[in-house]
């Protein structure tokens, strides 16, 4: 099996040797860095979230830190959503784009202070756009990637996990809102947020030497908790309706193609609002679809056919223990993305027969 060759471009994380012991199996590249995706199956690990706690080395969502008396400025220029209302404690998931109103990256937005933000990536090169606006106008702002490195506990007994490393005040954060906790002396971000429906946290671990010493508390703390190494599950997130940057969406897709019009709300002429707003009204759109019949891994986009007629795609598919049924997100036609559309999907095993459904299994 072919290995991923050493080099300072592929970056380990603060606790890849805490993955690595736990027997990860499988990784991908997420921005340079090494993501986990498999460590004992894709069932038995999508399973194990689904009933019992995971912590996840997520540090691959690197942070663009925005900080000086220009931050919010900056923000206001490249954010299509609504800050004025952002309270200090809070975090926004804020799409992205480029002038013709193209997705760049879909980040979630931490609100530090005032005039100090961070803006955690998705699989993208968004840190040298960032630069570049604020470069290019110069702006009394610092942009950089700082010692940040996420690491996500998901899963249904995370909140007992959390109160027993980080006191019963981790119970307490609500939806996409943090607190500053202690832990060893020092003090990390914990935010009520995740790429699951199961429900958990992302700790915001600042400085990487700090990393192993947190893994190893949460293993230890969670050993009566059936507590193990995790990463995200593609088939808890397709149930769930979890996009994802680079697969379901990339630039040539808009916000409003995405499902994420409500998340466009600035009053303010931010970079790509013209372009945008000119393609405000969609011909295309994500839609959960079903697939009947026994289907492939999906390495490329699957065409979906009507008559004969490509009219979308679909870019991620996968089977569901639990709904018995292959799920799938697909880029549709407005003339077909109506629920209950029949359509044939053509997968490099042969056609397969689908159908448009209302809503996503969770």
């Amino acid at each position: 099996m072919a290995t991923v060759f050493p080099s300072r471009r592929v970056r380990r994380t603060p606790f890849s040797a805490g993955v690595e012991a736990a027997g990860m199996s499988v990784c991908t590249i997420y921005n340079r860095m090494i993501l986990p995706s498999v460590f004992a199956s894709q069932e038995e690990d999508y399973r194990h979230l689904k009933t019992h706690v995971q912590v996840w080395d997520v540090a691959c969502e690197r942070q663009v830190a925005v900080q000086g008396p220009d931050a919010r400025r900056l923000l206001d220029l490249i954010s299509p959503r609504d800050l004025d209302r952002m309270a200090a404690d809070q975090c926004y998931y804020m799409p992205a784009i480029d002038r013709e109103g193209g997705m760049l990256n879909d980040p979630v937005l931490v609100k530090l202070a005032e005039d100090h933000f961070w803006i955690s990536l998705a699989d993208s090169d968004y840190l040298q756009y960032v630069l570049g606006v604020s470069d290019g106008l110069g702006m009394d702002v610092h942009v950089w990637e700082p010692d940040v490195s996420p690491l996500a506990v998901q899963g249904p007994k995370s909140d007992e996990l959390m109160a027993r490393v980080f006191g019963e005040e981790a119970r307490s954060i609500r939806f996409f809102r943090y607190k500053r906790l202690a832990f060893e002396g020092q003090s990390f971000v914990v935010a009520r947020s995740g790429y699951s429906k199961q429900g958990g946290f992302e700790i915001y671990v600042e400085g990487s030497e700090h990393g192993m010493p947190l893994w190893n508390a949460l293993m230890k703390a969670g050993e009566d908790l059936n507590v193990r190494a995790g990463c995200p599950s593609t088939m808890e997130r397709v149930e769930g309706g979890l996009l994802s940057y680079g697969n379901d969406m990339r630039r040539e897709n808009t916000p409003f193609e995405c499902g994420l019009g409500k998340y466009v709300n600035s009053p303010r002429d931010y970079i790509g609002k013209a372009g945008l707003m000119a393609r405000s009204e969609p011909e295309r759109q994500i839609r959960p679809v079903e697939i009947f019949g026994e289907i492939p891994p999906i390495t490329a986009p699957w065409p979906l056919l009507a008559d004969g007629r490509r009219v979308g795609q679909v870019t991620t598919a996968a089977w569901s223990p639990d709904f018995k049924t292959n799920v799938s997100i697909g880029m549709v036609e407005r003339s077909h993305w109506d629920a209950g559309q029949k359509l044939e999907i053509e997968t490099p095993q042969g056609m397969r027969r689908a159908e448009v459904k209302a809503g996503f299994w969770i």
